[in-house]
């Protein structure tokens, strides 16, 4: 779990998160995030982690309505990315994916979001 508090506090484009869940035994862990970011938009981190499992959930929304949904539930075993997959727009829009952990979520949102200018950085 420290790793994916690392990433959340190294992100420009996280404002702040709130775990909502974490379960930790012998050899998993199960961890609920939800993080505010710069935009306005949130994203939902659901992992399990264990010796046999790595099963995940990143779903990025923006007013209740989602942006992608990334996770490995095994269903459309027709991508050649199988059990990995994102649903970009809507649930039924589902296309290959090799994201699978919180640091290609992130890496992906960097991408798309852009930091606020500061005042400073103008050229007037």
């Amino acid at each position: 779990m420290l790793r994916e508090l690392e990433l959340l506090d190294g992100s420009r484009v996280v404002k702040d998160y709130e775990i909502l869940d974490y379960k930790e035994g012998k050899s998993f862990y199960f961890l609920k995030i939800k993080a505010r970011l710069i935009d306005g938009s949130i994203l939902y981190i659901r992992e399990f982690v264990s010796e046999e499992e790595y099963n995940y959930s990143f779903q990025w929304q923006r007013n209740g309505k989602l942006i992608v949904r990334w996770d490995n539930a095994p269903h459309h075993k027709d991508l050649k990315t199988f059990p990995h997959h994102k649903h970009v727009g809507s649930k039924d829009n589902v296309q290959p994916s090799r994201e699978i952990s919180l640091e290609d979520i992130l890496g992906v949102i960097e991408k798309e979001i852009k930091p606020p200018s500061s005042a400073s950085s103008r050229l007037y």
